[in-house]
C-alpha cells in the first residue's frame, strides 16, 4: 500500500510536469516566491536522495545539486533543464525503489542526519508520501497558471 500511494504521488508530479516546455517548467508561480514546477522536481530528487540514499541506506552521498547540504539550491532553476532535472529525479527514484526492495522489512531503520532520531522505512516512505502530497498541491497551482490545467 505504502509503495502504491508512493508511486501515485511520484506519477502525479510527473503528470503535472507533461507537455511543458523548458521555460512553462521555469515559470513562477508569484512574486516574491521563486517556486517552479522545475524547481519542485529537483527538490524531490534531493528529498527522495536524501531519505532512501542517506538515511536508510546510509550512503554517504551528497546532495544532487549541493556538496554543502544547502537544499534551498535545487529550488534554483535557473539554467535548468527538463533532462537534467527528471534524469536526476528518475535516477534517484529508481535508487529509493531498490533500497525499498531489497530491505528486510518495513522496520529497518537509519537516522535524521540532522536530529539522530532513529526512522523505520516505514516512517520514511510515510513522509514521502506527505512531501509529495503537500508539492503535489504546489503543482496544480503552478500548472493552471501556465496553461490552465487540471486535475490529476
Amino acid at each position: 500500500m505504502l509503495r502504491g500511494y508512493l508511486d501515485f504521488h511520484r506519477a502525479t508530479l510527473a503528470a503535472k510536469c507533461e507537455g511543458l516546455s523548458d521555460d512553462d517548467l521555469r515559470r513562477r508561480s508569484m512574486p516574491p516566491s521563486t517556486l517552479s514546477l522545475l524547481g519542485l522536481v529537483r527538490h524531490m530528487a534531493e528529498v527522495e536522495r536524501t531519505w532512501f540514499r542517506r538515511v536508510i541506506n546510509k550512503e554517504d552521498v551528497p546532495l544532487v545539486w549541493s556538496e554543502d547540504g544547502d537544499y534551498q539550491v535545487a529550488y534554483d532553476d535557473t539554467g535548468a533543464t527538463r533532462a537534467e532535472a527528471f534524469g536526476a529525479w528518475e535516477a534517484e527514484i529508481e535508487h529509493a525503489r531498490r533500497i525499498e526492495r531489497e530491505a528486510e522489512s518495513l522496520d529497518v531503520t537509519g537516522r535524521h542526519p540532522r536530529t539522530g532520531e532513529e526512522l523505520s522505512l516505514r516512517m520514511v516512505m510515510l513522509h514521502l508520501i506527505e512531501e509529495y502530497a503537500r508539492h503535489n498541491g504546489h503543482a496544480d497551482f503552478l500548472r493552471e497558471g501556465i496553461d490552465g490545467t487540471v486535475g490529476v
